[in-house]
Order: C-alpha cells, then sequence, then structure tokens
C-alpha cells in the first residue's frame, strides 16, 4: 500500500525509476530537492507564525531538521528510499501547532515554489504533493488524535 506520511511507496523499481526521470525531467534532481528546502527552512524560521512554533523546540530549522526535510522531499518527489521517519509523529511533537497553521505552511511551500522551481511543471507537481500531505497530515493531527 502506498502512503505519504509514512512515505512507503511500494513501487516495483522500474516504475520507481520512471517516476524518478519523469521528476527529472521536470528538473527536480537531488540538487533542486536540497536548494528548495534549505530555502523552505530558512523561510519557516523567518515567519511570524510559523518560526515562533519552530523555535521553541530543539532541532528545528536546525541542520538535522533541514537533512531530513531534504531526505522526505527526496522520497516524495524522487522516489528514493532516502527518508525513514513518522511524519505524523514528528509534527505531534509541535505542541504549539494548530490546525491554521497548515494554511500558512502551504501558502510558504507555494512561494518557495515560486521562487526556486526550474519549471512550472516541477512547481505543480510538487505542490499538489504538498497539498495532499498537508491534507492527510493535518487529518491525523487534529481530527484522528482529538487535537
Amino acid at each position: 500500500m502506498s502512503t505519504l506520511l509514512g512515505v512507503e511507496q511500494d513501487y516495483p523499481a522500474k516504475t520507481r525509476a520512471q517516476l524518478r526521470q519523469a521528476a527529472e525531467v521536470m528538473g527536480i534532481d537531488e540538487e533542486y530537492i536540497s536548494r528548495m528546502a534549505r530555502f523552505f527552512a530558512a523561510r519557516i524560521a523567518a515567519d511570524r507564525q510559523l518560526g515562533k512554533t519552530c523555535a521553541r523546540y530543539a532541532g528545528c530549522g536546525g541542520k538535522k531538521q533541514v537533512e531530513r526535510m531534504i531526505a522526505f522531499w527526496s522520497s516524495i518527489a524522487l522516489h528514493t528510499d532516502a527518508y525513514c521517519g513518522d511524519l505524523v509523529a514528528a509534527h505531534r511533537n509541535l505542541h504549539d501547532l494548530e490546525r491554521q497553521d497548515f494554511a500558512r505552511w502551504l501558502a510558504l511551500f507555494r512561494a518557495t515554489l515560486d521562487e526556486t522551481a526550474p519549471t512550472q511543471a516541477a512547481a505543480n507537481y510538487l505542490m499538489s504533493r504538498t497539498e495532499r500531505i498537508a491534507k492527510d497530515l493535518e487529518a491525523a493531527l487534529f481530527e484522528h488524535a482529538g487535537r
């Protein structure tokens, strides 16, 4: 079964290679993922709303978190096995996170893509994946957990 939150995407190797090649045609490669994640992390840290929540937690916005973001997006966009973690658990620890923060998070991600994406197709692809992840994560944190 395929899931984005646990990043278990059990596609056959041939399908993964084809998906990775399609992403690279759009301009999404490891170099871009790294640049995008660093830009997005800096944007979150600088944001009045999300930066406060992030600043309260050790490691938030730091080198290790950015490396986890790069691994996550490499797994999502390029179908690598770089990320192994639990996205829900990682965000559940952000006790100050509120449901309305997701709209801000998506706006910052969209702005990041608008400034960094190599092509419009890349921006659209990454944004569609991000919207799905945000919807699933929001539901896991606030609907199923009684938050």
